[in-house]
């Protein structure tokens, strides 16, 4: 795996937790953004720490934006104190550099939760990232992000704006260029832990749907899923409370 980079954290809940998860945010977003599932889980006793990613926030940036190279940050990421984590929970580009780092990483962490994860992007999907991302770019205000997402919590939308601001572009950029193919399924079908996938509705929109989830459901038999109804590819800031519950429920 490439050299690995040391990334800033923040957390949420009782340090002393004998129960420790990993939040890992996708492309374009940052630690902070993580926060309705950080206290979610603070809140039911867990210790929740997020962690920005190479390339966004407060991370070093770098020149390398392969998804091995976020998996290879990942990987050297541990709990305060050292040891596994209890559960690593990834959305969208965090989890697809969460189950490389898990599949490459034995020990690293005891099970994963991939929230609409990039497993496989290509052909429309790609397409629809990329004008995402540079729609973000191209005005990152606040009333932009409030009337993209009219539903989403006022500090969902502060924090996307300053996650946008935070974050490389160019990194954002590279990371799209530097991943063709963007290709994760392989490394799915080598992991050793339980695997639960909290799937968007494909009605409103999904990554990880179709023949990708049937075919990765198939390959491992670790990996189940469940769909969080009525949410796009955020599930977490479309259906805080029932992503939430999805969660929990992974995790019992």
């Amino acid at each position: 795996m490439p050299a690995p980079l040391t990334l800033p954290r923040i957390s949420w809940g009782d340090p002393l937790s004998n129960r420790r998860a990993l939040l890992v945010h996708g492309l374009g977003s940052s630690a902070a953004l993580m926060w309705r599932l950080g206290d979610g889980l603070a809140e039911h006793g867990w210790h929740a720490t997020a962690v920005d990613l190479r390339g966004h926030g407060d991370a070093p940036r770098s020149v390398d934006y392969t998804v091995a190279a976020y998996a290879a940050d990942l990987a050297a990421t541990a709990p305060d104190g050292g040891g596994a984590w209890d559960a690593v929970i990834g959305h969208s580009l965090g989890g697809a550099a969460g189950t490389v780092a898990a599949a490459s990483a034995p020990g690293w962490t005891s099970r994963i939760v991939l929230i609409d994860p990039a497993i496989l992007v290509e052909g429309h999907d790609a397409k629809v990232i990329r004008k995402s991302q540079e729609r973000a770019f191209a005005d990152p205000r606040t009333e932009v992000v409030r009337a993209e997402h009219p539903h989403w919590h006022p500090q969902d939308i502060e924090l996307k704006v300053d996650a946008v601001h935070r974050a490389s572009r160019w990194a954002v950029e590279q990371t799209s260029a530097q991943n063709k193919p963007w290709d994760v399924r392989a490394d799915v079908a080598r992991l050793t832990v339980p695997a639960h996938v909290i799937g968007a509705d494909p009605a409103v929109y999904s990554l990880f749907t179709g023949a990708t989830a049937a075919d990765a459901l198939a390959s491992n038999p670790l990996l189940t899923m469940s769909v969080v109804e009525g949410a796009g590819h955020s599930p977490h800031r479309d259906r805080p409370e029932d992503s939430i519950r999805h969660l929990l429920e992974a995790l019992a």
